[in-house]
């Protein structure tokens, strides 16, 4: 397996991507978006790791990098709903860095899923093949509120989460902020925002497979699963509380899961 760091322009700006690929591989490669302010490296250095694991044992070629103003590229940071430049030049690379590749799997996470759900109809012939969307961001600029929903979804998820109860037991848990969360849990639900609107809109603008990753206990994924229809075929729940899978053995085990089933399929 080889590492190689890539350089591209975006905007009148050098953006930095790092590309890794096995000995063999196939003809589906996987771009990683990075979220928030995260360096392409992204969640702790998780998804590098899961990019070498991936080219390494499963034959996908990954490409991840950083939009203008994040870690080592240039520019200003136009934030998540103003990358899409930054995806479809990333994207370009990608595919002229592997002549032999002939689809790419785009995913992301957080506001990265959230970006590929704005965007991805929007870059015509040559954009992604299937969207891996984790935990996406529903909330309107950084609110960091929970809504009575994900509170009640993520409090469920609790209840049968074996090192929930530990940590009730042990004291690590503030029962004070504990009881105020219930009693936001039982609140009505607040209207719904447009942001959810525009990105239900801007998905189903998109025509190619979806795969939706939620990790119920995860603040950012109950709020998701709060707003989502729960019904959507397209939607699997992991139990846990990783936002990121990749900082948790089981979650990291099981997106690896996901991310061979999204690739594999379309060799």
């Amino acid at each position: 397996m080889t590492r190689r760091p890539v350089t591209f322009p975006c905007g009148g700006a050098r953006l930095s991507g790092m590309l890794d690929c096995g000995n063999l591989h196939g003809q589906t490669g996987l771009m990683i978006v990075s979220g928030g302010t995260e360096v392409r490296a992204g969640a702790f250095a998780g998804q590098a790791d899961m990019a070498a694991r991936l080219a390494d044992t499963a034959g996908v070629p990954v490409f991840r990098f950083d939009r203008r103003g994040i870690g080592d590229s240039e520019g200003n940071d136009p934030g998540w709903q103003g990358a899409r430049d930054d995806i479809a030049a990333a994207l370009g690379t990608f595919r002229a860095a592997m002549p032999g590749m002939r689809r790419v799997v785009g995913y992301g996470l957080c506001d990265a899923a959230s970006a590929l759900m704005l965007h991805a109809a929007t870059l015509g012939d040559h954009g992604f093949d299937a969207l891996v969307l984790a935990n996406p961001w529903m909330l309107d600029g950084d609110d960091q509120g929970h809504s009575p929903g994900a509170l009640r979804r993520r409090y469920g998820a609790n209840l049968i989460d074996p090192r929930a109860w530990g940590r009730l037991v042990s004291g690590q848990v503030n029962l004070l902020r504990l009881l105020r969360g219930l009693g936001r849990a039982t609140r009505r639900e607040p209207a719904a925002s447009p942001l959810i609107a525009q990105l239900q809109a801007g998905l189903a603008r998109y025509e190619g497979p979806v795969t939706l990753l939620a990790a119920a206990g995860d603040r950012v994924g109950a709020q998701f699963c709060a707003v989502w229809p729960g019904d959507d075929p397209r939607l699997v729940i992991h139990p846990g509380h990783s936002h990121s899978f990749t900082d948790d053995p089981d979650a990291c085990a099981w997106l690896f899961d996901r991310l061979v089933e999204a690739t594999a399929s379309r060799h």
